[in-house]
């Protein structure tokens, strides 16, 4: 493998998840500068420390993440933490680069397009909408499917068991799909007559809501859910730009 230019390979993966087009938590594409030569690259979920210090000994030039450093909602002054983490990649010199809702978003690499795929669902719909642009996925199923059966699909991809709430039809035809934390959307999923919402994380209100609105609750995990997404846009930055790309998995049980 060779090595391309850190601004080349970055412009392309800003045009192809159109990150002019959303208004997001935080700032998407570039957010750390570093060397402009790259030749390693390690894709992760979460940009916090422990990824920096494992991309770092892998010898990485750019880390590309879903969860970036910098969000709105962060203080300004930076915290021991943030320290941390900024003077880790400013001394090895790391780019930093983070596609947050273009990657929930895009229709063919995004985190929720994966799910829909990877569940053996046909996508048929979009839905829940954050910044005015809608995130999620409406699968169809080619053949109705048991719960019991949707359980054991999310568990053999994510590698782990799902937290299940509410109570809908049995089988199943429809879900929708939100990665990370997509509980405010189980409403919309009622509404929508779905029978199934697959997501990150739960919420207090959700058991009522899902039980009374008829449909399955799936919270698969927050991290678990986003890890599809990136590393298929490593995947495609590897097969275009010819350089090395590692996906290195941080779990995280939320």
């Amino acid at each position: 493998m060779g090595s391309a230019d850190r601004d080349e390979i970055l412009g392309w993966c800003d045009e192809l998840l159109t990150v002019d087009e959303f208004d997001d938590y935080g700032p998407n594409g570039i957010q750390v500068p570093g060397r402009r030569q790259v030749r390693k690259i390690v894709t992760g979920v979460s940009a916090h420390l422990e990824l920096i210090e494992r991309a770092i000994a892998a010898d990485a030039d750019l880390l590309v993440v879903h969860h970036g450093l910098f969000w709105e909602f962060l203080p300004r002054a930076l915290s021991e933490q943030m320290a941390a983490r900024l003077g880790a990649v400013l001394a090895h010199g790391l780019t930093v680069a983070a596609y947050h809702l273009p990657l929930d978003a895009h229709p063919e690499v995004g985190n929720n397009a994966l799910l829909c795929e990877a569940m053996g669902f046909e996508p048929t719909a979009r839905f829940a909408a954050a910044r005015g642009r809608t995130i999620g996925v409406v699968g169809t199923a080619p053949e109705p499917i048991s719960a019991a059966e949707l359980n054991s699909r999310i568990g053999r991809l994510l590698n782990r068991e799902p937290q299940v709430l509410g109570a809908g039809p049995d089988p199943i035809r429809t879900v929708g799909f939100v990665s990370g934390a997509g509980a405010s959307y189980a409403q919309e999923a009622v509404a929508l007559g779905l029978d199934a919402l697959l997501t990150g994380e739960p919420a207090e209100h959700v058991t009522a809501d899902a039980r009374e609105g008829g449909i399955h609750f799936y919270a698969a995990g927050h991290h678990a859910t986003e890890t599809l997404g990136i590393r298929r846009l490593g995947e495609l930055i590897a097969d275009r730009f010819e350089v090395t790309t590692e996906f290195i998995d941080v779990p995280n049980p939320v």
